[in-house]
């Protein structure tokens, strides 16, 4: 398949915007998984090579992160393993399970975790109160978010930043640098099953893994320098966007039909 010169630069334009969101909020999957099927891809490849250019992204956030010291890769063995596993799971299984379930119940979750950051005087600069331990933490939340990561994906990095905070106590800053980490790992693990199923179209994908590595590392700078004053307005803002992108790729020509039975009436 041969793909020209200017849809290769918009795709890294695109990935380069979503490695920036990505990094400071999660939901860029929102972004660039659209892309790929404009580029006229199948959902298969495109679900494939957008955990590729990720992967990328989500290194690249991780190494900035780490360099700062604002993670320390040993203190999450269990976790990284644990995500990992998960992650591979999920890739597994997802061709053998209906995940209509999810597409129903996901919005609503985005949404209460919108409500959660934008009303919680808690979520901030400052640690708070640790619910779990790091191993309940690793079995709970580190396989349970692996495993949706792997078996359908959106929405993943917000999953992970509020169970840092609402389980942890970590602050936002904190708890947005260990997400990458997982969420590396959650990419690496499903994108290794998606290579061996010969799905990633590889041109698409590294080129794309270019931008994201640009808008990671822009991002990463951010949420040092700003902190949660950044970062608590774009999750709200990215969880409510996946919520009405989910909506509407569920129920939009019933949306549709009840809006023009609606403007018939009142005419």
């Amino acid at each position: 398949m041969e793909f020209g010169f200017d849809l290769l630069l918009i795709l890294f334009a695109v990935a380069m915007l979503a490695g920036f969101v990505d990094t400071i909020a999660g939901g860029g999957g929102l972004i660039t998984i659209p892309a790929l099927l404009w580029a006229g891809i199948t959902p298969q490849q495109a679900l494939a090579t957008n955990k590729l250019q990720g992967s990328f992204g989500s290194f690249s956030a991780s190494m900035s992160f780490i360099k700062r010291g604002l993670v320390q890769p040993r203190d999450m063995i269990l976790a990284i393993i644990l995500t990992f596993a998960g992650s591979t799971l999920g890739t597994l299984l997802v061709r053998m399970i209906d995940a209509s379930i999810l597409m129903t119940i996901l919005p609503g979750l985005l949404i209460l975790i919108a409500l959660y950051f934008l009303l919680s005087p808690k979520v901030g600069d400052m640690d708070a109160h640790q619910v779990i331990g790091k191993t309940m933490f690793a079995f709970t939340a580190g396989f349970g978010i692996g495993f949706y990561d792997g078996f359908f994906g959106p929405g993943t990095g917000s999953f992970f930043g509020i169970a840092f905070v609402a389980l942890l106590g970590f602050n936002l800053t904190k708890a947005t640098a260990h997400t990458k980490v997982l969420n590396f790992t959650s990419n690496i693990a499903s994108l290794a099953m998606f290579i061996v199923g010969g799905d990633v179209v590889w041109m698409l994908g590294l080129v794309m893994a270019g931008g994201q590595i640009v808008g990671a590392i822009i991002g990463s700078h951010m949420v040092v320098r700003i902190g949660a004053r950044m970062i608590r307005p774009l999750l709200v803002v990215v969880s409510v966007a996946i919520s009405i992108k989910l909506i509407f790729d569920q129920y939009g020509s019933d949306i549709s039909y009840l809006w023009q039975q609606a403007m018939i009436g009142l005419a």
